[in-house]
């Protein structure tokens, strides 16, 4: 069987007719050498009712059977998982069902057999033209057998038909070509093609997701069809079957795919809930962790306005008991002194954190015109009030028609919010930061004075 890729045939020149002279008659006497057991061949077409008749196999397609059969065996590579003895088996027998609906001569039946046997030993040397290696297999054989060279030559044109490039044009062509393809009107035709897909994985490097593979698979089966009469007759309705049933199969396997692609992805040109969803909780929580920063800075501005105060008002009163002290000890001026600092240092990027901070552009103040400009938010005030009412009805009118120009400007807001905070945040760490250290540098200096002192 050739790679299931549609191509176009072409009928080659030089074609042999089909002969008449008996291939067992060109061949030594073989009848008397043990045959191997072939129920198939030996069963009568009425053995079991019910079924198709079978053609029976001559003493030498016996003798092909068991050569090609333990040539398989001992070298057909184990990469081959779809072109292998039982893909074989199945031709021959279809090719048997098919020689007696046609109802051919024993001498066809026996060509058209043989041609079976030996279609895919090619394999065994090359993948792509393995039929031009199965012709010369089928002839050295059938050379060692005596046979006719015409009738050699009639067996190696039924096996040149099964390349994708040739077409054939007689009856036995048309029925080993017929035979090499009933698996597409089969009923396991999908495990057989995974067999298939293993296979060029294996052996070429081809990989195909389960989509994409499924759609070559149909593919080529619409694009098949069989030739013979018999062919016909035997697999068009359950072929027919099966195109509709893989069409069927591809059309769920996209419709999980879209399904998962949307719960994946969603949709963004259109306003979702789920994209609405995030912009509002972006929001919110923008404005929860500016109110936080706001409260913290508040807290610390606090604790050191009251601490100054605390200090500078004992130093400066005359009445205070700490005025003397300084002067009979002033090494104690050194913790009293990094304290003041520490928090003065403190309160002032406290100050500087909860300072309100508007990010805006001068120069659109001077170029309104480049106000649709992916920088600045319309929906921001500080980037609106430097427009004239004009510029900035014009840029809501046109941002209200354009969606992803709307969640660019939403979108622009959001970052511009994040540098705020991060601004924020940052110096309100460094007030937390250098309010610890001072409190810690004040005890330690404090200690080492009482040390001193002692």
């Amino acid at each position: 069987m050739e790679n299931p890729t549609p191509a176009p045939a072409h009928l080659t020149p030089g074609a042999s007719p089909v002969a008449t002279l008996p291939l067992a008659a060109a061949a030594e006497p073989a009848a008397s050498t043990p045959a191997p057991n072939d129920s198939q061949a030996t069963e009568s077409p009425a053995a079991k009712p019910g079924k198709a008749p079978k053609a029976e196999a001559s003493p030498l397609v016996k003798e092909a059977k068991a050569y090609v059969t333990a040539l398989f065996e001992a070298e057909l590579p184990a990469t081959l998982t779809y072109h292998s003895l039982r893909h074989t088996e199945t031709v021959v027998k279809e090719c048997r069902i098919l020689a007696a609906a046609a109802k051919l001569s024993a001498d066809d039946t026996e060509a058209l057999l043989l041609a079976a046997w030996f279609h895919d030993t090619g394999y065994l040397d090359v993948y792509d033209g393995h039929e031009f290696r199965s012709m010369e297999r089928a002839a050295a054989w059938l050379a060692e057998k005596k046979i006719n060279p015409g009738r050699i030559q009639l067996i190696k044109d039924i096996i040149k038909a099964t390349h994708r490039d040739e077409k054939p044009d007689t009856e036995l062509q048309e029925l080993l070509v017929d035979a090499d393809m009933s698996n597409l009107a089969a009923d396991d035709f999908r495990s057989t093609a995974e067999l298939l897909r293993t296979e060029w994985e294996l052996v070429l490097g081809k990989t195909y997701s389960s989509p994409d593979w499924a759609d070559l698979q149909l593919a080529f089966m619409s694009a098949h069809k069989y030739y013979s009469e018999v062919g016909k007759e035997r697999y068009r309705k359950q072929f027919k079957a099966n195109i509709k049933e893989q069409r069927d199969q591809l059309k769920k396997t996209e419709k999980k795919a879209k399904k998962k692609d949307e719960e994946l992805n969603g949709t963004f040109a259109d306003p979702k809930r789920g994209v609405e969803t995030m912009f509002r909780t972006m929001y919110n929580n923008h404005i929860k962790l500016s109110d936080m920063a706001d409260k913290k800075a508040s807290m610390m501005i606090s604790l050191n306005a009251v601490l100054l105060s605390i200090i500078i008002t004992y130093l400066g009163a005359k009445t205070s008991s700490l005025g003397p002290a300084f002067t009979r000890n002033p090494v104690l001026a050194i913790p009293m002194g990094i304290l003041i600092l520490t928090s003065l240092a403190s309160v002032i990027t406290a100050i500087l954190s909860a300072q309100p901070d508007v990010t805006s552009f001068k120069w659109l103040k001077r170029s309104p015109q480049i106000a649709t400009n992916r920088r600045v938010n319309l929906l921001f005030f500080g980037n609106f009030t430097k427009l004239s009412l004009d510029n900035f009805q014009q840029g809501i009118r046109e941002l209200m028609q354009q969606k992803e120009g709307l969640y660019t400007n939403m979108v622009t807001d959001v970052y511009y919010l994040g540098e705020v905070l991060s601004r924020k945040y940052g110096l309100l760490r460094t007030s937390y930061t250098v309010f610890m250290v001072g409190l810690i540098l004040t005890v330690l200096s404090f200690g080492i004075v009482l040390l001193y002192k002692s």
